[in-house]
């Protein structure tokens, strides 16, 4: 009799420390994992969907318009007609979409 409450409690022990594991995993997954794959599908589309003449903002902070298009990189245009070839994957926001510019009928209202 004392054998099988001790199995019986060995069992349970286990069980115990098994299901708080499969929660953690499953909050990791949702909170962390599952996030970061729709973002990085988001970006993926997004930069499919680029074309030539649109400003782009690179993952290093430089802000151009695209100038030529390859199947891997940019050709992007700075200021003083400076241009820079970028990798597609540095591409971090399409600033045409990004941000509508303020017109004087915006802010007055």
């Amino acid at each position: 009799m004392i054998s099988t409450i001790i199995l019986q409690a060995q069992g349970n022990g286990m069980l115990s420390t098994l299901v708080p594991m499969v929660l953690i995993m499953v909050v990791f997954y949702f909170f962390m994992i599952r996030p970061q794959v729709k973002k990085a599908k988001d970006l993926k589309k997004m930069v499919e969907a680029l074309k030539k003449g649109d400003k782009i903002v690179t993952t290093a902070g430089i802000h151009g318009r695209i100038a030529d298009m390859n199947e891997t990189t940019f050709l992007i245009e700075v200021e003083g007609g400076t241009k820079i070839r970028f990798d597609k994957t540095a591409v971090s926001l399409d600033a045409t979409k990004a941000v509508a510019p303020k017109t004087e009928e915006t802010t007055k209202a």
